[in-house]
């Protein structure tokens, strides 16, 4: 089979064409449901490789890349959906979608994603085992996994393992970041609404201030994280959104909060949403104002099994060189639904370096500045066919 030298020679003769798809997509970035044009443009890559392109979820397209010997099948993820941001970084192929930004790198994801399957397609003779490339749609919203898995995805060839990375512009160009066990947060979005009793600015005893019991309520239920639970337990509430009123000198009758319960799962997580809603009631109560309060069960976090774990960190080090390949100390307090699809089949999530050194200031994702090194889009593309090759050959 290629060696790892070999591979990323491959992969560097085809960096031209991953920069080029690389900045189409984010010129052309899409909303979470609404990815029409990039899926277009996946279906007709993956099938001028002579893949098969499957449509799923709407907008999810699964590639499938039979080998010419038997074996097992492995599964490789990327997103498709950008987020609701005015790009402000600078770049000549920044996005053309006002307001839409591919601020996440999931347009890196995907054009690494590509590039993986036409280096693989191009050995799939003697490739033992066959390929599943998801392309899945929403992460950023309200996640395109359990539908894409809904639709069959992990079946027909079922799924041995699954493989997925994201982009980290904290870490230098050829570098990963990657550790077992609990590696993402598992999430639950709330919707607080207040509702009381309006009055004149100036009286406010006539009325029940939802104003001042909202802000009663993002306050308090901080004290969860530093006093109902352990210091050692991470723990994150993160109040998004808070709107009320129609003017100055109005006590408004409804305020609507929202934002996101951040935890590592299992019985922490039980354990923080029920206090949440107790303490929310309360301090609602004490204002005198109802509370109707909703908490979604969301992403269930990412585990990383071990087996997964060390196949990465092996085919990374090959790649790569050893001395760049990184252990994570503590799981990430953010969230990605690649958990649903880990929790099917064995599966390795980690974190891959795209910080570009001319760049002094690194600008973290999810900000109008976010940015990637293009100088890793052979890397991602080699290192996704290495982990193949590798877990194909039993290695």
């Amino acid at each position: 089979m290629i060696s790892a030298q070999n591979l990323r020679q491959e992969a560097e003769g085809i960096s031209g064409k991953l920069r080029d798809l690389y900045r189409i997509i984010h010129q052309n970035p899409e909303l979470g449901r609404q990815e029409l044009e990039t899926s277009v443009l996946v279906e007709r890559r993956l099938l001028a490789m002579g893949l098969r392109a499957d449509r799923v979820a709407e907008t999810g397209i699964v590639g499938l890349l039979q080998g010419g010997k038997p074996g097992k099948t492995v599964a490789l993820r990327a997103e498709l959906d950008a987020l609701p941001i005015q790009e402000d970084s600078g770049l000549p192929w920044s996005s053309q979608n006002p307001g839409v930004m591919h601020a996440c790198g999931h347009d890196f994801h995907t054009a690494a994603l590509l590039g993986a399957a036409q280096l693989l397609s191009a050995h799939r003779a003697e490739l033992p085992g066959s390929v599943k490339f998801f392309f899945q749609p929403d992460e950023e919203g309200e996640g395109g996994a359990q539908p894409m898995i809904a639709a069959g995805c992990m079946l027909d060839p079922p799924v041995d393992a699954v493989f997925g990375f994201h982009c980290d512009s904290q870490l230098p160009v050829g570098s990963i970041s990657v550790m077992e066990g609990r590696i993402c947060a598992a999430s639950n979005p709330f919707r607080i609404t207040l509702r009381g009793k309006g009055a004149h600015g100036a009286r406010p005893q006539d009325g029940n201030d939802v104003i001042v019991a909202g802000a009663q309520i993002v306050s308090g239920i901080q004290t969860i994280v530093s006093r109902r639970t352990a210091p050692t337990e991470p723990v994150v509430i993160s109040v998004g959104t808070f709107h009320s009123g129609t003017a100055g000198n109005v006590l408004a009758t409804e305020a609507r909060l929202t934002g996101i319960i951040r935890t590592l799962g299992g019985e922490v997580r039980q354990q923080v949403t029920g206090e949440f809603r107790r303490m929310v009631a309360a301090l609602a109560a004490a204002w005198d104002v109802e509370a109707e309060i909703e908490i979604e069960e969301s992403y269930p976090g990412v585990l990383n099994d071990p087996a997964m774990t060390r196949l990465v960190r092996r085919s990374a080090g090959e790649l790569l060189g050893g001395n760049h390949v990184l252990s994570g100390r503590t799981p990430s307090m953010g969230t990605d639904d690649f958990g649903y699809f880990s929790r099917k089949a064995p599966g390795c999530y980690f974190q891959l370096g795209t910080a570009d050194p001319q760049w002094p200031e690194r600008w973290h994702s999810h900000t109008p500045q976010f940015r990637i090194s293009e100088e890793a889009l052979p890397l991602a593309a080699a290192l996704y066919a290495k982990i193949v090759l590798d877990f194909l050959e039993g290695k």
